[in-house]
């Protein structure tokens, strides 16, 4: 079975690797998924998503080993 685009958001968006909205788009779209600005325009979907991205990438920026200069 496929996974739907929404779908495949929300598991980008939880990843930690993509920052916002706009490049979790971006990686939709390169990965072959179709009609993602149709499907992500609905406000709800669209801040859920943001507040994913913005919760995980920050966290996964600071667990990150700092590098000593």
């Amino acid at each position: 079975m496929t996974t739907s685009t929404i779908e495949r958001a929300y598991e980008l968006a939880r990843s930690g690797n993509v920052p916002n909205l706009a490049q979790l788009k971006a990686k939709l779209k390169a990965d072959g998924c179709r009609a993602v600005d149709a499907l992500l325009a609905p406000r709800a979907v669209r801040g859920h998503l943001e507040a994913i991205c913005a919760a995980t990438f920050k966290a996964s920026e600071s667990e990150r080993p700092e590098t000593e200069a």
